[in-house]
């Protein structure tokens, strides 16, 4: 951890790639994981556009009650750590996977979401996006525009990530001379390529996960544990080094 704090105190572009384990303490399931959402669930009947077009009501009910869930959960200390460590200019951005906005929430001011936001809603006629606050109320959402349906905007199994956001991530990802990599097994890709692209750019690369990912075998530091009680030592560490440079 002291190694890590300082390599990371010293990094002069680094950015955080994080996935759904940085969310697990604010209690938002996880979906690979023990208990995760694709264990309840098939992906295929609630996260793909076919599902939408076949039920569109069965597919918001379940968004609407993962915008429940995220609503009352709020961010964690491991958001809150990122977004002070971007306060400090330590942290460039972050790159995630998650679409629940808990990033924005803590503070975060550069968020690229690879895989969209679910409190951004588009019509599937008129293209009208707009952004709620809190879970629908009616299901399935109407468009205020053209009263056409409503989907979620976030990307589905079989659908390409948006374009801006890829482009900005690989940038990022190249440009960048450590990755802290949170929360993340590294099993959906291009999303997963992020790590990697960094590394083969001379970065360095830190995991902080409870359990195993894709991303130990080019990793320079591995720190096993839950993100919410690692991030915060490791943004305290970062500041003493930061102070003692002074």
């Amino acid at each position: 951890m002291e190694e890590l704090a300082r390599a990371l105190a010293n990094s002069k572009n680094a950015i955080a790639f994080t996935g759904a384990g940085i969310s697990a303490d604010s209690g938002v399931p996880t979906f690979r994981g023990p208990g995760g959402l694709w264990e309840r669930y098939k992906p295929e009947e609630l996260a793909t556009p076919e599902a939408f077009s076949r039920n569109p009501v069965l597919v918001w009910r379940w968004y609407r009650w993962r915008q429940e869930l995220i609503y009352s959960a709020g961010p964690n200390p491991a958001h809150y750590a990122l977004a002070e460590l971007e306060r400090l200019g330590v942290i460039k951005a972050v790159v995630t996977q998650n679409v629940d906005g808990l990033h924005q929430k803590a503070g975060s001011r550069r968020v690229v979401e690879l895989h969209g936001n679910i409190w951004h809603l588009r019509c599937v006629d008129c293209g009208n996006e707009i952004v709620v606050e809190k879970p629908v109320a009616e299901i399935p959402p109407r468009c205020p525009r053209c009263g056409g349906l409503m989907r979620p905007g976030v990307v589905w199994f079989g659908e390409p990530l948006h374009r801006a956001s890829w482009e900005e991530a690989v940038a990022l990802a190249s440009s960048a001379d450590f990755v802290l990599v949170v929360g993340t097994s590294g099993a959906v890709y291009p999303a997963a390529l992020l790590p990697t692209i960094a590394k083969r750019g001379g970065a360095l690369v830190a995991v902080v996960d409870p359990g195993k990912t894709a991303f130990d075998d080019i990793a320079d530091f591995k720190i096993r544990g839950r993100a919410a009680e690692v991030l915060p030592e490791l943004a305290r560490k970062v500041k003493d080094v930061l102070r003692s440079d002074i």
